[in-house]
């Protein structure tokens, strides 16, 4: 795609013009002032379209016809043109958020609202699952899982995986002091005077060897498939909603601490 096609498809996409307007438009553009004729020898397009073009341009407000013979049309400067669209845009959206805020009060959206949540009821949380891939992907679902935590937060993790999982949490230590939300992270890891003063505000476990899992409110398991030394692109997880499988694994836990 050369250079002036695709200045022409930006065009046609920001000033909503179709091919043969921003041609012509153009056109003017570069001279100022000029007659049909003139116009469909230079733009390239038929010309007769350019006077159905030009009549188009000129309700849009792009162009503006001078009488005499012939007949002329001047171009609008671009400055005028971006500040009208702009207008039109606003008074477009306005428009739209208003018919957007009236449907919340039609007999519609409160049939939506009730397909919504008898299909809601219908669904087995206890089967839910997703795999998540790569080291990111992982710490965004732990964050996720953390930041939504009402009761319980437990974590289990390597020495390495510590250093990164207190990160979350020391971000979110504000949010899960003042909803009371109890945080237990078991790890083998040797808890240095640093790591010790970063830890006192939550319940550490010693752990008996490695393992990679994260629990909220006993019911949302992350829990890793690959070791540490797999590395952030080969890491992989999965998440588990269900209270049963929670459960069980935080009381596992529970004999694998010190």
């Amino acid at each position: 795609m050369t250079a002036q096609q695709q200045l022409i498809g930006r065009l046609k996409e920001d000033f909503r013009l179709n091919i043969y307007e921003v041609k012509v438009w153009t056109s003017l553009l570069s001279r100022g002032i000029a007659a049909a004729g003139e116009l469909a020898d230079i733009s390239g397009v038929p010309r007769s379209r350019c006077y159905d073009v030009l009549e188009s341009l000129e309700k849009k407000g792009f162009i503006i016809m001078k009488i005499g013979k012939p007949i002329r049309y001047i171009a609008v400067p671009p400055e005028e043109i971006v500040d009208r669209v702009k207008k039109q845009t606003r008074k477009e959206v306005d428009v739209q958020l208003s018919m957007l805020d009236e449907i919340r009060a039609t007999d519609i959206f409160r049939e939506l609202e009730l397909l919504y949540k008898t299909g809601i009821d219908k669904i087995d949380f206890e089967d839910i699952t997703n795999f998540v891939s790569g080291r990111s992907a992982i710490n965004a679902q732990v964050r996720s899982m953390i930041e939504g935590a009402r009761q319980s937060i437990i974590i289990a993790t390597t020495p390495e995986g510590v250093v990164r999982k207190m990160k979350i949490l020391k971000k979110l230590s504000d949010k899960l002091n003042k909803g009371k939300v109890a945080v237990t992270l078991a790890s083998a890891a040797a808890p240095d005077d640093a790591l010790a003063k970063l830890l006192s505000n939550f319940s550490y476990k010693p752990l008996k060897g490695d393992a990679r899992f994260v629990i909220t409110d006993d019911e949302d398991v992350l829990f890793m498939l690959s070791p540490e030394e797999a590395g952030p692109e080969l890491d992989a997880a999965v998440w588990v909603k269900s209270q049963f499988f929670g459960r069980a694994l935080a009381g596992l836990l529970k004999g694998h601490v010190e």
